[in-house]
């Protein structure tokens, strides 16, 4: 049987970029990305998708390459008569005309009962996306940081506050008790499988919530694929988004090196920038060294065609 299949577990923007480029350098279908939901949350009374609409939007060509979040060409008339109504206090959290069709439709369907995958399936086909975008979990599980001024829901930290309280610790509510998703457990079992990658996505509130679920990191560790991972940090900062920030505040080393290492053992090879490969010698089983800044569509394309040519080769040692 062919080893076609490739499982990518992301965040947003960051994350987003390779998955663009792994979906237009293999065939799409055999792609799976498991997106992180941990950031979900209610606004105005909407459920709002953070991570899974920027990679819907992503992968339909949808998405606005000035924020790296919501969609191109958007207008903001509801934004602007809502402060106009007194409620401009709730205007922190920025929803587009365009990108708000997205969210009513959600929390119609979320409270017809409908499944968090269901409707992002339906929205897959609906933009014309071959690629399989699912949630980790169908569950809820949602990221919180503790500050000076106690926990703070994702949202409220990342965008209202701009990350600017300083945070001691973070918390997945609800790992406890949330699955991952059925497809996504299935997935790692394929034996078509050829590859697992980790984008380079903020490893703290953009992985980690999808292995706080539960059997995750053991089913990952079991399937007959390798693992690996491309570095979020270049030269010791983030491309985007608060990953160096939240390191620094949590006494953590700002690296490239010190995110393989939350990684651990599940590892088979990392991407890192040049510029880091020698930092990185050792702290995983391969290092290979590349051009980890995706500023072209080309940029996405060659760093998702050397991580399935690694892959490859880890699967040809192997064998």
């Amino acid at each position: 049987m062919a080893r076609n299949r490739v499982i990518a577990l992301s965040g947003g923007v960051g994350g987003a970029k390779l998955v663009l480029g792994l979906s237009r350098v293999m065939p799409p279908e055999a792609l799976t990305i498991i997106a992180n939901s941990g950031d979900d949350f209610e606004h105005l009374g909407l459920s709002i998708s953070p991570d899974l609409d920027t990679l819907l939007y992503t992968l339909a060509g949808l998405d606005n390459p000035e924020t790296g979040w919501g969609r191109r060409d958007e207008t903001w008339n509801f934004m602007n008569a809502l402060a106009a109504l007194g409620r401009e206090r709730e205007t922190w959290f920025r929803l587009g005309d365009k990108d708000l069709a997205t969210h009513i439709e959600r929390t119609r369907r979320l409270r017809a009962g409908e499944s968090l995958a269901a409707i992002t399936k339906d929205f897959c086909q609906r933009h014309g996306i071959a690629a399989h975008l699912l949630p980790m979990s169908d569950d809820k599980l949602r990221t919180r940081v503790k500050t000076g001024e106690g926990w703070l829901d994702f949202q409220d930290y990342f965008v209202r506050r701009r990350c600017e309280p300083a945070i001691s610790a973070i918390d997945f509510a609800g790992a406890e008790t949330a699955r991952p998703h059925p497809d996504f457990l299935a997935a790692l079992t394929d034996p078509a499988l050829r590859a697992i990658v980790i984008c380079p996505s903020n490893p703290l509130i953009s992985i980690e919530p999808i292995l706080a679920l539960r059997g995750v990191c053991d089913a990952l560790r079991a399937a007959g694929a390798p693992i690996i991972a491309v570095a979020p940090l270049i030269g010791g900062k983030a491309v985007k988004g608060p990953t160096a920030k939240m390191l620094r505040e949590l006494d953590l080393e700002v690296s490239a090196a010190a995110v393989a290492r939350r990684y651990g053992d599940l590892l088979d090879a990392y991407i890192v920038d040049r510029a880091d490969a020698e930092r990185c010698a050792g702290i995983a089983p391969r290092i290979v060294p590349a051009k980890a800044l995706m500023e072209t569509l080309a940029d996405r394309e060659a760093l998702a065609r050397l991580v399935l040519e690694t892959a490859d080769q880890l699967m040809t040692v192997a064998v």
